[in-house]
This record gives C-alpha cells, sequence and structure tokens, in this order.
C-alpha cells in the first residue's frame, strides 16, 4: 500500500491540502528537490559514496556528501521561493533562501563567536539550487561555495560580513554566470584549488 491509501485520503485531496498551505508544499517541494537530484543528477558514474545527511545533525553542514575522483565534496540544496519568480519576455528571475532553519552560534577563524541564521562561507562545496519554479521542470543552478554573495548586513561587524553568507541569492534563467547548469565543470575548479576536498 501507499502513503495515500495509509492515510485514508485521495491524490486530489492531497493536491488541495497542499494549495491551501504554502509552507507545506514549499517544504514537500525542498525534500522533492533533493529526491530529484539524486536520481538524476548525483546517479552519474562519476559520483562515488554518495551520502544524504541527516537534517538535525549540525555537525554535518551541508545535505550531500560524496566522493569525485578522489576527492570529498559536500553540497547544499536549496530551491526558489514560488513567490519571488518572476517571467521577463522568456525569461526567468527568482531568488532562493540560503540560511539555516534556526540560529545558531558559529565560531569564525579569529576564535570569535556569531550568533545567526546565516551559513558560513566555506560551510559546503557547492549550493545547488532547484528551478522547479521557473519552468515546472526538475533543473538545477550549481554556485560554488566561494562565489556565493556575503552577508550585508549593519549589525555585523565587517569581519564578520566576509565570513557569513547573504541569507538571499538571485538567480536568472537562462542561466548566467557564476551558476552552472551542472555541477562538473565546478568539480574539477574545487578539485584542483581545493585539493584535500570540503
Amino acid at each position: 500500500m501507499g502513503v495515500l491509501e495509509d492515510w485514508g485520503i485521495t491524490a486530489e485531496e492531497l493536491s488541495a491540502i497542499l494549495m491551501e498551505r504554502p509552507s507545506l508544499r514549499g517544504l514537500l517541494v525542498g525534500y522533492l528537490a533533493e529526491y530529484k537530484l539524486q536520481r538524476s543528477v548525483f546517479s552519474d558514474a562519476r559520483i562515488h559514496k554518495l551520502i544524504r545527511h541527516d537534517d538535525h545533525n549540525r555537525k554535518r553542514p551541508a545535505d550531500f556528501s560524496f566522493e569525485y575522483r578522489g576527492r570529498k565534496f559536500t553540497v547544499e540544496v536549496k530551491s526558489l521561493q514560488s513567490g519571488s519568480v518572476r517571467k521577463l519576455n522568456g525569461s526567468y528571475e527568482g531568488r532562493c533562501q540560503v540560511d539555516a532553519s534556526d540560529r545558531r552560534s558559529f565560531t569564525l577563524p579569529d576564535g570569535s563567536t556569531v550568533d545567526t541564521t546565516c551559513l558560513l562561507a566555506g560551510q559546503f562545496d557547492i549550493l545547488a539550487v532547484s528551478l522547479f519554479e521557473f519552468r515546472q521542470k526538475w533543473e538545477y543552478a550549481f554556485i560554488s561555495n566561494d562565489n556565493l554573495p556575503r552577508s550585508t548586513y549593519s549589525k555585523y561587524s565587517d569581519y564578520q560580513r566576509r565570513h557569513l553568507l547573504s541569507t538571499t541569492v538571485k538567480l536568472k534563467w537562462p542561466l548566467e554566470r557564476p551558476f552552472h547548469s551542472t555541477p562538473f565543470t565546478l568539480l574539477e575548479e574545487l578539485r584542483h584549488t581545493k585539493p584535500n576536498g570540503a
């Protein structure tokens, strides 16, 4: 039996519930984005020892880790915010939220600590953004952590802002650099610039 039979609801009822509750729909789309990414891109023969990390394990600051050509890498997966998507003459633009689900304390390289919902620069290797909300297709944009914008929040010091990622990232379709439609160009670059992996 499937989950709908277990719950005693129809596909139409589930669709109605998801449409009425955007936060629930967003949560489900996020997990689907991870699942589809794992089944498509990460099923490539060049990817080895793929591990999906526990969402609640803060010692694992990424959604996936894997090996590529003998090096270990980590990927954080996010999705476009449906309310941010705009269609402009056949192209699209939107934003994704890149932050933690709750506030946490981080120790920065100088030994100081900061309490924030921001993610750290260097906390993972690659950000994968689900572009489903653009064209209703399971397409992704990939960007190196090094190329993600840093926080501009005025209450952080200059030093803190250099080490904290912006909580919002803008994207366009067709993709523009520094975004890529596959992770493999980035993995080749990282393999040479970060030989020890994540």
